[in-house]
């Protein structure tokens, strides 16, 4: 029986174990660190830092990766408007489910559109949901270029490449800026020290 669009014979089973038990076993608090930035800003480097910095410090937590969730989950998924909309809101999903389990879920992904990462923190409340921008100038992400993907995209041989010929949108009302000091990039272990004051100073590093 297909029930896609028409949720009425679909219903919500609750169980005896809740997100609050679930945060009390493993003593933090569960939430979406979600990191969006140009291609080259630094988004996968940030996130492998803060999942390491975490863990020495016996935290529970885990990476949906732009690049890898694209080789399973979304791997049927293109680059057009609306298959970049479908794959953010699938990583949403998955992180939402991640947090309830009391993880600290680190999504790292360009997520281009505005509306599609508003979308996301709509799945959470607001407190639970902390959106990283990687303000970096495109200058320093072209310049870095580690996948050659700007080579491409300048070259015409790569269409709708965030940057170049199709808008990034940056946040409005971000919970945390990472960006250069006096022209000078912040190394890894800096950006995951600034997250990490923020996750510790706002409660989620213990139940």
């Amino acid at each position: 029986m297909s029930v896609t669009g028409n949720p009425a014979n679909v219903f919500w089973h609750e169980c005896t174990v809740g997100k609050a038990e679930r945060q009390k076993l493993i003593n933090q608090q569960g939430c979406v660190v979600w990191i969006t930035g140009l291609s080259g800003s630094g988004k996968s480097t940030l996130a492998c830092s803060l999942d390491r910095e975490l863990h020495s410090r016996g935290k529970l937590s885990y990476v949906l990766d732009g690049d890898n969730v694209r080789h399973g989950l979304n791997k049927n998924l293109g680059f057009s408007p609306e298959d970049r909309t479908e794959n953010i809101r699938r990583v949403g999903e998955v992180a939402t489910l991640f947090a309830d389990a009391g993880l600290i879920c680190i999504a790292s992904l360009i997520s281009p559109y505005r509306k599609d990462r508003d979308a996301c923190r709509a799945m959470l409340t607001d407190a639970n949901f902390i959106e990283v921008f990687m303000n970096m100038p495109l200058e320093v992400c072209e310049g870095r270029d580690p996948k050659g993907l700007y080579k491409l995209a300048r070259a015409g041989k790569l269409k709708g490449f965030t940057g170049i010929d199709d808008p990034y949108e940056p946040p409005l009302n971000c919970e945390i800026n990472i960006e250069q000091k006096d022209g000078v990039c912040p190394t890894p272990s800096e950006m995951a020290g600034q997250v990490v004051s923020y996750l510790d100073e706002n409660g989620f590093l213990h139940a």
